[in-house]
C-alpha cells in the first residue's frame, strides 16, 4: 500500500490512480476515500477564501477519484 500522495491538480490525481492500480482493490479503495476526503476539505478551504481556481481544481480531482471509487465498487 502506497498511502496517501498529496493530490493538486487532475494530472496528478490520474497518476495516483494509475500508481494505486498495482494494489488490492481493498488497498485502493481505502487510498481513494482518504484522498477524497483530503480533496473535500481543500475545497472546503478554497470555498472559503474565494479562491475559485483552487475550488475548480478540487472539484476536477473529485471527480476523478469519485469516477475510480465507482469504478472499483462496480467491479
Amino acid at each position: 500500500m502506497r498511502g496517501t500522495m498529496n493530490i493538486n491538480n487532475e494530472d496528478q490525481a490520474k497518476e495516483t490512480i494509475i500508481l494505486w492500480q498495482a494494489d488490492s482493490p481493498r488497498a485502493q479503495l481505502k487510498n481513494l476515500r482518504l484522498a477524497r476526503e483530503s480533496l473535500e476539505l481543500s475545497q472546503m478551504y478554497y470555498e472559503q477564501k474565494g479562491n475559485e481556481p483552487g475550488m475548480a481544481r478540487a472539484t476536477a480531482c473529485l471527480s476523478i477519484i469519485t469516477a475510480r471509487i465507482s469504478e472499483i465498487e462496480a467491479e
